[in-house]
């Protein structure tokens, strides 16, 4: 199981299987073909079916036309065998082929192709399976934060630090945005009207309204194409930050504590992401949501004091 660094990331929205894994990809191969006078870029499958309404194209663009001309060729009725969401690249140079790269975008900002596949990126834990870890927790009389910091070593503390404040960051900045998101749908950004009509509820539902506030300000920012932490997409990037937020806001929770949730909500995503999957091509949207959920509530579990 990789590391935490691998799931928590900070990019740009508004998914990180359509967005940052295609912008990723471009800024790869910008590098080995940079010489190049023109560019094609083939995608495929879900990636194609999806892509212009997640900016894939903007991305893609942004990091290649700066070099040299770029066509963007959309196939949606062809799915690559390896993953959903399928990249060919093409350089060219006085009108002849000079390099070409299949690459896909697989969940999280992540990219693979079946090179890769024989050399995947360094597991620094063993232990990938809940149940294995709980044995372990319950021998040593440990956590699961303890678990993480046991396999990434301390620096992991520094990483998360910033993770957390990119976090904090992307709910104020969506707090006080106001207007229309991109798209043709026209809609309204409501985090900011959310936040000032939960002053006027009852306790109980005042705390609700804030979360729903918090988390729509950061799935706004995301859809909006602004900067994101995925937890453990960009897709599903809102819950982890609004519950943790909340949490902050209300209880008072040290930011110590909050690394340390951060930990064990991660450790939660990485076992889905290594046993099954976070593509939202693969499972569905509700399947990034429904692992953020599963990070949120171990977060939550573990600040008020459950054991593992």
């Amino acid at each position: 199981m990789e590391s935490l660094k691998e799931l928590y990331k900070i990019g740009t929205g508004p998914s990180s299987s359509h967005t940052m894994g295609p912008k990723k990809a471009a800024e790869a191969f910008v590098k080995r073909a940079s010489d190049a006078d023109r560019y094609k870029v083939t995608l495929y499958g879900s990636l194609a079916a999806t892509g212009k309404g997640h900016m894939t194209d903007v991305a893609i663009r942004s990091v290649l036309e700066p070099v040299a001309p770029t066509e963007i060729v959309w196939r949606p009725d062809i799915s690559l065998p390896f993953h959903p969401n399928g990249m060919r690249f093409e350089a060219f140079k006085a009108g002849k082929p000079v390099d070409e790269w299949v690459i896909y975008s697989v969940g999280g900002g992540a990219l693979a192709n079946e090179e890769t596949a024989k050399n995947p990126p360094a597991n620094i834990y063993p232990m990938t399976h809940i149940s294995e870890i709980l044995e372990w927790c319950n021998r040593e009389g440990q956590t699961f934060w303890e678990y993480v910091e046991e396999c990434e070593g301390p620096g992991i503390w520094d990483y998360l630090d910033e993770i957390w404040t990119a976090m904090c960051e992307t709910i104020v900045r969506g707090l006080t945005a106001e207007g229309v998101l991109p798209g043709g749908l026209k809609v309204s950004r409501k985090a900011s009207t959310y936040l000032v009509k939960a002053e006027s509820y009852t306790d109980t539902l005042r705390s609700r309204a804030k979360l729903y506030a918090y988390a729509l300000a950061t799935a706004e920012e995301n859809a909006s194409g602004g900067t994101v932490v995925t937890a453990p997409t960009c897709g599903s990037s809102a819950v982890m930050p609004a519950v943790l937020y909340h949490l902050v806001n209300t209880r008072n929770f040290s930011r110590l504590r909050i690394l340390r949730a951060l930990a064990t909500g991660g450790l939660f995503g990485n076992v889905a992401k290594t046993n099954s999957s976070i593509s939202g091509a693969e499972v569905g949207c509700q399947g990034e949501v429904g692992v953020a959920c599963a990070m949120a509530a171990a977060a939550a579990c573990q600040l008020f004091g459950g054991t593992p």
